[in-house]
């Protein structure tokens, strides 16, 4: 971690509250033309009204332009940079933050970084805003299968989000972006090559080390975007990786009390947990470490679940519980806890066929045990089960 992002004059802190807005609060319009990345976009693109005709502006640059900072939105720092490409030579592909286009509060926006060896393309980093989706379930899928995997650890020091060596993210402050009822949180994530793959394990650390940076650099830049006081401070210590191990299968995943059934112990013979204390623990097993077979998700921070709250309405027979309610389908089931805390989400993902005869009847088969064992866990139990018939 650089000396300059060692101490923050307002950082965030587990016992202090997250940024909050300005007041008053600025139209997204002004806000985001207050960035100097925003202002070096075209002459023709500000002309053309991006924000209220809803167009995106892009713009590309090789060298640092006259007037302009740093990297996606001002908010990569030279330190950021280096951790992540060194002295490459670097292409910048920027969107312009553009409003939510479901009419809520917040933006959207990518900007894409691409480093070169002579003309060889050799690392591309790509960062998202965007408000993840409760109400139609389009982001209960796709993003969970990158950003909600067995290979992410907690940031820790109460920052809302999770790191790997290939993907990272953050939700921003709800007091900054505002939110919705069944509208998940806005986030600012970061992408580098495929997910959860590693080049090796020594390079692994240092590269989640990279990301991590460059993601509270670029969370940060949002915030300020935004017209929010206050940043995020970047992880004293990230938790160790998370690795492959053996399938216990009287603690499957590691979850006390919930044993995995004899029918599958022969296919399921590998398993990585992320681990507690984080938004969300993931557990994946399979045969081996590049068969993952089932995925099981216990999501405990409220504005994160909303992404799964389609899925436990619509997305098949209903399951009923002592305080909650679901939906499960061929393979896969989501149920919907009410915790004192907020809601909790559990999801059981059937991925390919395990068990004897291959069959798909792994959720059906481990969604009440594991449900009762995590909700005991996490303090919201007891939880029973009712399925439907088969």
């Amino acid at each position: 971690m650089s000396e300059e992002k060692a101490v923050e004059e307002n950082p965030v802190t587990d016992a202090e509250a997250t940024p909050v807005p300005e007041a008053p609060r600025p139209p997204l319009a002004r806000r985001l033309l207050r960035s100097r990345t925003v202002r070096a976009a075209t002459a023709a693109a500000l002309a053309g009204a991006l924000l209220g005709a809803g167009t995106v502006a892009w713009r590309t640059d090789t060298l640092p332009l006259a007037g302009s900072s740093a990297p996606c939105w001002d908010s990569l720092g030279s330190g950021s940079m280096d951790a992540l490409f060194g002295d490459r030579r670097t292409e910048v592909d920027e969107q312009s933050l553009h409003d939510d286009p479901m009419g809520g509060t917040g933006a959207y926006g990518q900007c894409r970084i691409t480093s070169y060896e002579g003309d060889r393309a050799r690392r591309q980093v790509t960062v998202n805003v965007r408000r993840l989706d409760g109400l139609r379930g389009t982001d209960a899928q796709d993003w969970p299968r990158e950003f909600l995997s067995s290979g992410m650890v907690s940031l820790g020091d109460g920052l809302p989000g999770m790191a790997s060596s290939s993907r990272a993210w953050i939700a921003l402050p709800q007091a900054c972006t505002g939110r919705d009822d069944f509208t998940g949180p806005t986030v600012v994530d970061i992408g580098m090559g495929r997910a959860d793959f590693e080049v090796s394990p020594d390079e692994a650390p240092r590269d989640r080390t990279a990301l991590t940076g460059a993601l509270i650099d670029a969370a940060n830049g949002v915030i300020d975007g935004f017209g929010c006081s206050g940043t995020y401070r970047e992880p004293r210590d990230l938790h160790p990786p998370v690795l492959w191990d053996s399938t216990r299968t009287s603690m499957f995943c590691g979850i006390k009390g919930l044993a995995l059934p004899a029918a599958y112990r022969k296919e399921l013979r590998e398993t990585r947990a992320s681990g507690e204390g984080g938004p969300a623990q993931v557990c994946e097993a399979g045969y081996d470490s590049d068969e993952t077979a089932v995925r099981l998700t216990t999501v405990t921070d409220p504005a994160l679940s909303e992404i799964y709250s389609s899925d436990a309405l619509h997305s098949g027979a209903p399951v009923k519980g002592t305080r909650g309610y679901g939906k499960i389908g061929g393979n896969r089931a989501v149920f919907k806890a009410l915790c004192q805390t907020g809601p909790v989400m559990f999801v059981l993902e059937q991925l390919r066929p395990a068990g004897k005869g291959s069959r798909f009847t792994f959720t059906r088969d481990l969604l009440p045990a594991y449900v009762a064992a995590e909700a005991e866990r996490i303090g919201c139990g007891p939880q029973k089960l009712t399925l439907p018939a088969p």
